[in-house]
């Protein structure tokens, strides 16, 4: 006979399916799939849910509920985990007496684009490679991530070394032409995947600074050569706000984006759906203090109407702002791109593009692309969905500042719709031109955003719903000046027939250097393509195992979310993406050139 204990023992597979499948059985959704969980350790998995991304929904759950709930999901118990535990740290490190950290002398990727108007164009002398030495990379290392199975944050490279976050919220700082590590730092039990951005510390001659987000919306700044915490500033209150774009670092401030996930739980009927909204924060560099915040939409949300089982709903709510901010220095302006509406009514500032003052976060101007697009995730009968609801057809992308010809100049702005739009950033976002790349869905059309040179915008498409596998992805080259398409290399032929990362999507950001444009699959793949007619000159395939440099079992994965960076001869990319059908993975890879 079972006793009582064992009797009111919480069963995982139970708890599982009443809490968690909804969203992680769903493709849709942004949480990790099934599969990818079982890779995590269950450490991470209990961190989650007390403390970091899940805390919302853990604080449902005893403290009994979110062990077994690991156990079950990892298939690991907590006590052999902790006995088997490698420390990170405990190889890999940097030999003494490594070189001093001048991150302002040599080449450079600082932050999610090279420059400041978030082109990804890396021009040839950082580069430190050329089109002809691109067929000719190789892997010189690769990089684990522990007890993770996404890596989702891109690499920053400056002064030698590499610094990259990663989704158990660890910072680290790793030579850039070895892999050894020089310091790491826990930011927090939330990931960081936000690129980092290196700027020179106020009052402290010789002496750098690395910015970074986290997930439970803080801001972190930390000693770039050693890693010692500065100050952690919280730049958004709501349970659900995080910072995903990369934070932008210009005369002494930090613009910071804020995103949610509270359209996660627009499918839970008991929810009083939704409150949260996109914003910009301006912060001292040196002290972390808020200088203004500027929200995308005004006005607090307010009750609207009562869903089918009597939960309020509320709005307008949504327009978070995902990628990072475009600075336009000529007109002191800064440019963000905001996602999709939560809830009803109408604000007029989702899926638009913003122009706010640099100095006070003033509304500048902003232009609308596509209205009423009410869209929360995984929505069921009797719940607090829209009616009806939007084709989530956000920005994911920053937006991308050039000069044309005659002085004119031109904002790139890229859709999940699947459209491309020029729009003049000095006629408040006049629409020059809009050019359609993508069929467009919740995952499709342009996710993590396209590259530009002086001419030409590069886009790949990602369209990952809504097609057949082996039409989803492919690489465009539009004129800067009018939209009008240069070339198009559809997505090679798949190599496989089902599974996690049979697909040829290319949701990952697209990098560019002279000659060449780079842009990595969920099928796995990172590619070169010559930036003049689109035939692929390079390709290499990251899903596979590999050895790792600081000791870490390495499996690659997906390619999604940031793109490769290019620095001094050397290309860096993550390799898995264990979510939206991508394949888990937890590596950063390095290739040399000849």
């Amino acid at each position: 006979m079972l006793s009582g204990a064992a009797l009111a023992a919480p069963d995982g597979a139970d708890l599982y399916k009443k809490h968690c499948a909804a969203c992680h059985e769903t493709p849709q959704t942004r949480a990790p799939a099934r599969d990818s969980l079982a890779k995590m350790e269950p450490q991470a998995v209990v961190a989650s849910l007390s403390s970091g991304a899940m805390a919302h929904q853990g604080a449902a759950l005893t403290a009994a509920d979110r062990r077994t709930l690991a156990e079950f999901l990892s298939g690991k118990s907590l006590a052999a985990a902790a006995t088997s535990k490698v420390e990170e740290g405990s190889a890999g490190l940097c030999p003494p007496g490594s070189p001093a950290f001048r991150p302002l002398s040599g080449p450079s990727w600082n932050g999610w684009s090279v420059d400041l108007v978030n082109t990804r164009f890396q021009p040839a002398a950082m580069a430190g490679l050329t089109a002809a030495q691109v067929p000719k990379l190789k892997l010189k290392w690769a990089f684990g991530f522990p007890g993770t199975t996404a890596a989702l944050a891109q690499a920053t490279v400056a002064g030698g070394r590499v610094f990259v976050g990663s989704q158990r919220g660890t910072v680290y700082s790793l030579d850039a032409r070895t892999g050894c590590i020089y310091w790491s730092y826990q930011a927090s039990t939330a990931l960081v995947r936000t690129a980092v951005s290196i700027g020179p510390r106020s009052g402290a001659p010789g002496r750098y600074t690395a910015y970074f987000g986290d997930h439970q919306a803080h801001l972190h700044a930390v000693d770039a050569a050693t890693g010692e915490p500065l100050w952690k500033t919280k730049v958004d209150d709501h349970w659900a706000a995080r910072v995903t774009g990369a934070p932008l670092l210009h005369e002494g401030r930090v613009y910071v984006p804020v995103s949610s996930h509270e359209e996660v739980r627009g499918g839970d009927p008991k929810y009083e759906c939704c409150t949260f909204r996109g914003s910009v924060v301006g912060v001292e560099a040196a002290t972390g203090k808020q200088l203004w915040k500027t929200y995308t939409i005004a006005d607090p949300a307010g009750p609207t109407r009562k869903n089918k089982i009597g939960t309020q709903i509320r709005g307008p709510a949504g327009a978070a702002i995902w990628s990072s901010p475009t600075l336009d220095v000529k007109r002191r302006a800064i440019y963000v791109a905001t996602g999709n509406a939560y809830t009803e009514p109408e604000s007029g500032f989702s899926d638009a593009i913003l122009a706010l003052d640099m100095g006070t976060g003033k509304l500048l101007w902003s232009r609308q692309m596509t209205e009423k697009d009410f869209f929360t995730i995984n929505c069921r009968g009797g719940d607090s969905c829209p009616d009806p609801p939007g084709p989530d057809f956000d920005f994911g992308s920053s937006p991308i500042l050039r000069s044309l010809p005659g002085g004119r100049r031109v904002l790139v702005v890229a859709q999940k719709s699947g459209m491309v739009y020029g729009i003049d950033p000095d006629e408040t976002g006049k629409v020059l031109w809009g050019t359609r790349v993508g069929k467009g869905s919740a995952l499709g059309g342009v996710q993590f955003g396209p590259a530009a040179d002086e001419e030409k915008v590069y886009v790949a498409v990602s369209d990952v719903l809504g097609t057949k596998p082996e039409e989803a992805g492919g690489l465009w080259a539009l004129r800067l000046a009018d939209g009008q398409k240069v070339w198009h290399t559809p997505a090679p032929k798949l190599n496989c027939t089902s599974g996690r990362g049979c697909t040829g999507a290319q949701p990952a950001a697209v990098t560019a250097i002279p000659g060449v444009v780079f842009s990595g699959s969920i099928d796995g793949h990172i590619r070169a393509y010559a930036a003049a007619d689109g035939k692929i000159i390079w390709d290499f395939d990251t899903k596979e195992s590999f050895a790792t440099v600081n000791g870490i079992q390495g499996q690659g994965g997906s390619l999604d979310g940031p793109g490769p960076t290019v620095v001094n001869g050397m290309l860096y990319v993550n390799s898995g993406y264990g979510m939206f059908r991508g394949a888990p993975g937890n590596l950063l890879l390095a290739f040399e050139g000849p």
